[in-house]
């Protein structure tokens, strides 16, 4: 694959830029010695002074300003002022890129103009050997997302297209594969034979923050579900890789992800927490959900008939980011204990910290064969983890499409949830700081409920 010869990123000025992109930037020209033209584009009547100006303060709030990468970083950077309808925008973007032939442009802009500037690539000559990078939202539902990918096919073949999710780029996530690829012990049961159940669970202990007028455009399931945490139960589920090429992951997830299916309007609940409706911009008699739990199954014959819990909600009780993969109980209590307990189970805990975890019976000390449920607890910490947007941006500006999302696995996605988009089934409130409605109690299993993840302290 050809290395990208130039980087442009239009919204330049915006939020995005200043919050992940220039220091994935700075990152880049630090740990890979990026040495290309970095060309912004926005409207906003600033100079290159004034750009450099703002990317000092990104990487200063963000990162920390390394003095020589940085100094690189502002020596590469190149600014277009202009509107993104007017030709003589590209034009200048033309004369910039100089000889520059196999650009990344990467849109973060939204989704509304990715058909002009495409167009405006294309007519000025800054497309044919293009990259294009764009981030979700990748369409509300199944019609807008092909015709989203259709706009983008009419400029770029899907081989140029990286689709950003930045949680596909998080060193935790990209430890799910390893931890289930790279130890043997789990594949002879990592199937519908010995596995009860998989949960996971996204949490947030926080409202929306003062971004009600954008929750309100979304909801739990558009904003987390839809996206990151499909492409987790991808991780999860999916068949090994067949080859070390850059397509057989994605691959393996499209499948997958094809299998699963669309939900089942019974084995949705959708709550919102109380006090949702008096934020800023959240429409009175709001029925967007702040938190969804569904009921999956994958029809495959790894995956039959086992059921695959998702839970994300805002203002519960903590932070954290875990799966919880549950085994079946052994086929004769030994000794008569019962169904005593959680079952033996595997816990993979992205964030806060991460954490890998078995969890089994031990005997209790004394005469009696009782036993107590035990943890053997494995986590790991790193000071210098690639942040998900330069591992991403710089994957992208090699042509590895491996952590993208692809645009049949996007269909299929929104497929999945489709049913469970707009008003149906209703809302429920909740308390704050309480694990969502109690209706999310009646789709689990008799024999099991919801794992409520523990804060980082209790796990110390």
């Amino acid at each position: 694959m050809s290395h990208s010869d130039a980087i442009v990123f239009f919204g330049a000025t915006g939020d995005l830029a200043y919050k992940q992109i220039f220091p994935a930037l700075q990152a880049l020209v630090k740990r890979h010695t990026l040495d290309i033209p970095i060309i912004g584009v926005a409207k906003a009547g600033w100079t290159l002074d004034q750009l450099r100006v703002r990317a000092c303060q990104s990487v200063t709030q963000h990162c920390g300003v390394d003095e020589g990468a940085f100094a690189k970083l502002s020596a590469l950077l190149q600014y277009v002022d202009g509107d993104y309808r007017e030709p003589g925008t590209y034009t200048q973007l033309r004369k910039h890129l100089g000889r520059a032939l196999r650009p990344l442009h990467y849109l973060a802009i939204p989704p509304s103009m990715f058909a002009t500037v495409a167009d405006g690539l294309a007519q000025a000559g800054c497309a044919a050997e293009a990259r294009v990078v764009v981030e979700k939202p990748f369409g509300r539902d199944p019609k807008s997302a092909r015709e989203l990918n259709n706009t983008l096919h009419r400029f770029f073949p899907e081989s140029a297209i990286f689709r950003i999710d930045h949680f596909l780029g998080k060193e935790p996530v990209q430890n799910i594969l390893y931890t289930r690829f790279a130890n043997l012990f789990l594949e002879p049961i990592w199937n519908r034979t010995h596995i009860h159940s998989v949960q996971i669970t996204m949490a947030e202990n926080f409202g929306v923050q003062g971004r009600g007028r954008f929750y309100e455009e979304v909801g739990a399931i558009r904003d987390v579900i839809q996206n990151h945490l499909l492409q987790v139960l991808a991780c999860l589920a999916m068949d090994p890789p067949a080859g070390e090429d850059n397509y057989a992951v994605r691959d393996e997830k499209a499948r997958l992800l094809k299998a699963v299916r669309p939900l089942a309007t019974a084995d949705v609940v959708r709550g919102q927490y109380r006090g949702y409706r008096q934020e800023e911009g959240v429409a009175p008699a709001s029925q967007v959900e702040t938190y969804a739990a569904v009921k999956l199954f994958i029809d495959t014959w790894r995956w039959a008939d086992v059921p695959f819990y998702i839970r994300a909600g805002k203002c519960l009780p903590v932070t954290v980011n875990e799966m919880i993969v549950t085994f079946k109980r052994p086929p004769l209590e030994t000794f008569a204990e019962g169904a005593s307990g959680l079952a033996n189970h595997l816990r993979l805990r992205l964030s806060p910290e991460v954490i890998i975890a078995l969890g089994m019976r031990a005997k209790l000390p004394g005469e009696r064969m009782l036993g107590e449920d035990v943890e053997l607890i494995a986590t790991h910490q790193s000071g210098d983890e690639m942040t998900p947007y330069e591992r991403l941006l710089g994957d992208a500006l090699r042509g590895d499409p491996s952590l993208f999302a692809r645009e049949d696995a996007i269909e299929a996605q929104w497929k999945i949830v489709g049913p469970a988009l707009g008003d149906v089934p209703p809302i429920y409130e909740y308390a704050p700081n309480t694990w969502g409605p109690v209706e999310a109690e009646s789709m689990m299993d008799p024999l099991g409920g919801w794992v409520d993840p523990k804060g980082s302290s209790a796990l110390r």
